[in-house]
């Protein structure tokens, strides 16, 4: 589907009962095929939702709360765009269902439909609330470092390997900022990224980031742009590309890339 028939930048009327139909899938081969990336992918991934806005009525017509987070692979062939996934969630606002079980299904379904692969759904119910954790990104924060910054369209040749031999490290920084693709809105996010491979230069690789900040791309594509760029200037063996964004209308995305370990836990950060 063109952006130009998305409902992100649009004024939308929001459904009164549950609508599946306000999923708008985007294909993730477009941006894909800008990096280079047809057919296997080289990094595993998922990309991780969280949705704090989530009500429906249940089967007495009271109305029952709860958070939840999506888990959608990163092999699927689409991503689904992020106004039309707060319209489907407040479908279920006015909408009678009898158990959260049967919410959960058919969000997993709908957005299994949707995303053209299977999407995992954990519904989290106000008992649950108090058990939540909060922490930041772990890693070495580069933000700190002394270095003049002058470009702020993402630039690959920023990135140098430093000299030092083989480097094992998790580095980090509160400074990345893109821009949506559609409505020009700001989106924030802390990044961590995990390697082995010849050492990162930091300071570049803080100016490499940083450059992103007048640039128009979904969160998963600034991810996946982020791990080529890196695997493409230093051929570390191992690689992880790690974003949690801030949240905007009651949803954060939070794309995690990474060709040798598991995806990490979803702990909420502070500015989420």
């Amino acid at each position: 589907m063109s952006l130009s028939d998305a409902p992100l930048g649009r004024p939308i009327a929001y459904p009164t009962q549950y609508d599946p139909g306000v999923l708008f899938p985007i294909a993730r081969a477009h941006n894909r095929a800008s990096l280079d990336l047809r057919g296997a992918l080289p990094f595993m991934g998922v990309d991780i939702w969280n949705a704090y806005e989530l009500s429906w009525l249940d089967a007495r017509g009271k109305p029952r709360v709860a958070m939840a987070t999506f888990t959608v692979p990163a092999d699927s062939p689409n991503i689904i765009e992020s106004k039309s996934f707060k319209l489907y969630l407040n479908s279920y606002n006015q909408t009678r269902l009898d158990a959260s079980e049967m919410v959960a299904e058919r969000m997993a379904a709908d957005l299994s439909a949707a995303a053209g692969a299977p999407v995992q759904v954990d519904l989290i119910l106000p008992e649950r609330f108090g058990l939540l954790a909060m922490a930041e990104l772990p890693g070495e924060y580069l933000d700190d470092l002394d270095v003049e910054i002058d470009t702020y369209a993402p630039d690959a040749s920023l990135l140098r390997c430093a000299d030092g031999g083989i480097a094992v490290e998790t580095l980090a920084s509160r400074l990345l900022k893109s821009n949506c693709p559609v409505t020009g809105q700001p989106d924030w996010a802390s990044v961590q990224i995990r390697y082995r491979g010849r050492r990162l230069d930091r300071a570049a690789l803080l100016r490499y980031l940083v450059s992103f900040r007048d640039h128009a791309e979904f969160h998963e594509h600034c991810v996946e742009r982020i791990y080529t760029d890196i695997m493409a200037a230093c051929r570390p063996e191992h690689l992880t590309v790690y974003a949690r964004y801030t949240r905007r209308g009651g949803l954060d995305i939070n794309p995690w890339r990474s060709n040798f370990e598991a995806p990490p836990a979803d702990v909420r950060m502070a500015r989420q």
